[in-house]
């Protein structure tokens, strides 16, 4: 308490608490504080003392529990150490930082290549440090945290525009005065309803305008395109994009971020982006463990074409069962059920941990439309038994809670 005796810092979150309450009443487990206890594979694990299908980690391609990159992160171990204990500009840059770069260089065909210790870094670095104040970003209403905090971050005046609205970000970029600097920032798979951008329109229009684009490819790397290189392969505008954001994360299996670009002027980034330059580096063994899986993914077709079949099996499966999903047809890894309100969401998310499945609970505000949703994130290493297990298993839990 102040001196006032009158303030409390943390009211502002009490309608927060309150909900959580309501969630938890009657014993019920916690959606947002789940153990996991055990990981036996990138599919399964002990949650919460249960056995348990995997479906909501974002392991696309299943490459967490990959013999090589498993390998590679325990020799580097063994001979680099446990940290880097100093940022990329000091002490921290390694011989496994500079490889993974160099991966990733090989993996976009792209000129330049910059790792972050997290994809949330990558995002937050890239933009404030390009866009300022008197710049200005447009960008996508449902954009990330981590896009919209880096554009407060880097002051830059924003425009928002209705969801994948082409027609309205052409006009809010016909509204920017002549001669600013414009930054659009797109993403590539939206990680809330798992739909794609129409990324050529997009940058065409963008391009028209002037503007610089950056696309978030966190979600399509590893298995959208036809080597993987996400939305802006599949669409044909990967040489039109200046900056690419991605992580380590997901579909390569460790964790990180990074930004690739072709600009000429791209490494001052290395000595002008906060956080790059005042992070502590990643360590060596989650780098070469990263630079052992990127490399991997380049040849991955086959499990890029198994990961497309189990979400256009769940997809279908889902939908003749009668549950509401958030896109027409599959776009992605992602696949998301609509609940009627957080409340019965919450209940539908604890029915299914029971009957063994782990998914994500996604609820407002950081949903759109004030949605809640149950998040499916499909991996490469799903069988199609365990697809017809968890379509089994929705089937149940959703009749028992009166969804279907």
């Amino acid at each position: 308490m102040s001196e006032a005796g009158n303030s409390d810092l943390f009211s502002k979150f009490d309608e927060l608490i309150a909900m959580r309450e309501v969630l938890l009443a009657g014993g019920r487990e916690d959606p947002f504080s789940l153990v996991m206890e055990k990981v036996l594979s990138p599919t399964q694990a002990i949650c919460n003392g249960r056995d348990t299908i995997l479906l909501g980690t974002y392991n696309y391609m299943g490459m967490t529990f990959d013999d090589d990159v498993i390998a590679a992160g325990k020799q580097a171990y063994d001979e680099f150490g446990a940290g880097t204990t100093g940022s990329r500009v000091l002490n921290g840059t390694f011989f496994h930082h500079r490889d993974v770069e160099e991966a990733l260089k090989e993996f976009y065909a792209m000129d330049h290549a910059m790792v972050f210790s997290t994809g949330y870094q990558a995002n937050l670095g890239i933009i404030s440090t390009i866009a300022g104040k008197g710049d200005y970003i447009v960008l996508d209403i449902d954009s990330h945290a981590s896009i919209w905090d880096g554009c407060a971050m880097g002051k830059a005046e924003v425009v928002p525009f209705k969801h994948n609205d082409i027609e309205a970000m052409d006009k809010r970029l016909g509204r920017i005065p002549e001669g600013a600097g414009k930054l659009v920032v797109l993403e590539g798979v939206y990680s809330m309803l798992g739909d794609i951008a129409p990324l050529a329109e997009m940058v065409a229009v963008a391009k028209k305008h002037g503007a610089m684009v950056l696309v978030d490819e966190a979600h399509s790397m590893g298995f959208i395109g036809e080597h993987g290189r996400g939305v802006c392969e599949a669409a044909g505008v990967i040489d039109d994009v200046d900056f690419i954001i991605g992580t380590f994360s997901k579909s390569v299996g460790t964790v990180g971020g990074f930004c690739v670009s072709n600009h000429p002027k791209f490494e001052v980034m290395r000595l002008v982006c906060r956080p790059y330059v005042f992070t502590a580096a990643l360590p060596p063994a989650v780098m070469a463990s990263s630079a052992k899986s990127i490399r991997k993914l380049m040849h991955n077709g086959n499990k890029r074409a198994h990961l497309w079949e189990n979400s256009r099996t769940l997809h279908a499966g889902l939908r003749g069962l009668g549950f509401e999903l958030g896109t027409g047809e599959p776009q992605s890894a992602i696949i998301a059920v609509v609940m009627p309100d957080l409340e019965r969401g919450a209940a539908m998310w604890e029915a299914l941990l029971k009957e063994g499945l782990y998914v994500n609970l996604a609820r407002p505000p950081a949903t759109p439309a004030n949605m809640t949703l149950l998040r499916c994130s499909l991996c490469a290493e799903h069988t199609s038994e365990q697809v017809q297990t968890i379509l089994g298993m929705f089937e149940r839990a959703g009749k028992a809670m009166g969804i279907i």
